[in-house]
């Protein structure tokens, strides 16, 4: 297959995190993490690491032997300049490796705090020209737009040698690599800013010029499937590109697991020369088990049609379904137990559950359940309850049931 080992293409496997419990949940599998900070990003929501935490988290990092990239992506406003230096200052002294920006004013302050420079997929380069004038700006790395067909990559790939990224899995904006302002237009909330409301996955109606409502199938008429390239990673590598971004600052820690193992297995079979596409089958179907919208392969293969819609789904397409549960109390570490308050619903044994927090990721099935000093089968919601635990939790981590349909 390949006849030169030494000379292939082995792109880094760039994951996204927010947060401690999502690093160590792909520490093992990814190559680079990026991630944001509660501010001057488009994903605000991400509030876990913060300018006071960076260099412990940045620490933790490079402990585990990856490369960590900050993303400060959203628009600068005059007001914001100020913020900008402080934030660019406290990633220069925490020694981020590169900080993803598109907008010249964080791209030439970062050059003057001697940051590394990663161009943000919102610049929307779709052209080796493009790319270039990001070079001669001290820049190493383009996101390129995600418009772009693998061929045009190709094309690209010919006439930069600057680092190509692109994104090969996870959540597809409608307005893709553009800036959006329908959050902002329609609830005052700017996607430009970090605070996008999704207005793209609400149920749309469609009509007609004389106000007839138009009888259609489905009813999420502007919800983009999520893109999954996982079946196509030969060709993505020999097309070379150096890194594969995996969309999912906002996932939780399962999500970034299983992502994350599922790639690196395609990688290290691509490497290996044993990739296979019956093994990337089943790796595929377990991708599906993670909260995703229906799979597409994006703009790499040509415009999408309608199969590039989710318009039949609410959301979420996986099987498995995250239901909450309840809230952490306190963690009894010599019994390994941990008090629960069952907020939302009830708990049984036998039922399986993830303890999530800012530091933690739990994944187990329930095996006994304590109430009043008694040991029982159920408890309904409401109550407080004693219960078996197979790592550290901590007070106030979220509990939740999986259930699958």
């Amino acid at each position: 297959m390949h006849k030169d080992k030494k000379n292939m293409n082995i792109p880094e496997l760039t994951m996204g995190v927010r947060n401690l419990a999502a690093l160590r949940a792909c520490k093992d599998q990814a190559d680079a993490v990026y991630f944001s900070l509660d501010r001057l990003s488009l994903r605000a929501r991400a509030q876990d690491i913060t300018p006071d935490n960076l260099a412990e988290f940045v620490e933790e990092v490079h402990e585990y032997g990856l490369k960590g990239y900050l993303t400060v992506n959203s628009v600068i406003y005059p007001d914001d300049i100020q913020e900008l230096n402080n934030v660019l200052e406290t990633a220069a002294t925490a020694e981020v490796d590169a900080i993803i920006a598109w907008d010249p004013a964080a791209i030439i302050k970062a050059a003057d705090h001697d940051l590394k420079i990663h161009i943000s997929t919102q610049a929307n380069v779709s052209n080796q020209e493009s790319a270039n004038f990001y070079k001669s700006l001290g820049a190493s790395r383009v996101v390129l737009a995600r418009e772009l067909s693998l061929e045009q990559i190709r094309e690209i790939r010919k006439d930069t040698d600057i680092e190509l990224e692109t994104f090969i899995h996870g959540a597809m904006c409608q307005a893709v690599s553009g800036r959006c302002y329908l959050s902002a237009y329609l609830l005052g909330k700017s996607g430009n800013c970090g605070e996008c409301s999704q207005p793209c996955r609400w149920e749309w109606s469609l009509h007609s010029d004389n106000g007839a409502i138009v009888d259609i199938e489905g009813k999420y008429l502007i919800s983009a499937k999520d893109l999954c390239m996982i079946e196509h990673i030969p060709e993505l590598a020999e097309a070379g590109i150096n890194s594969f971004k995996v969309e999912g600052r906002l996932k939780n820690p399962g999500y970034t697991s299983t992502v994350s193992k599922c790639y690196r297995q395609a990688l290290d079979d691509y490497k290996n020369e044993t990739f296979d596409l019956e093994k990337i089958r089943v790796l595929k179907e377990e991708l599906s088990r993670e909260y995703n919208r229906g799979f597409s392969t994006g703009f790499y293969f040509g415009y999408p049609g309608p199969d590039g819609l989710a318009s039949e789904s609410d959301m979420n397409a996986s099987p498995v379904k995250r239901e909450a549960v309840g809230v952490v109390l306190n963690y009894f570490p010599k019994s390994k137990a941990a008090s629960i308050r069952l907020l939302e619903q009830g708990l049984d044994v036998g039922d399986n559950i993830i303890i999530e927090g800012n530091t933690t990721y739990v994944e187990q099935e329930v095996t006994s359940i304590v109430h009043e000093g008694e040991n029982v089968n159920g408890v309904e919601k409401g109550y407080e309850i004693g219960l078996k635990v197979e790592d550290v939790v901590r007070k106030n981590d979220r509990v939740f049931k999986t259930n699958e349909a």
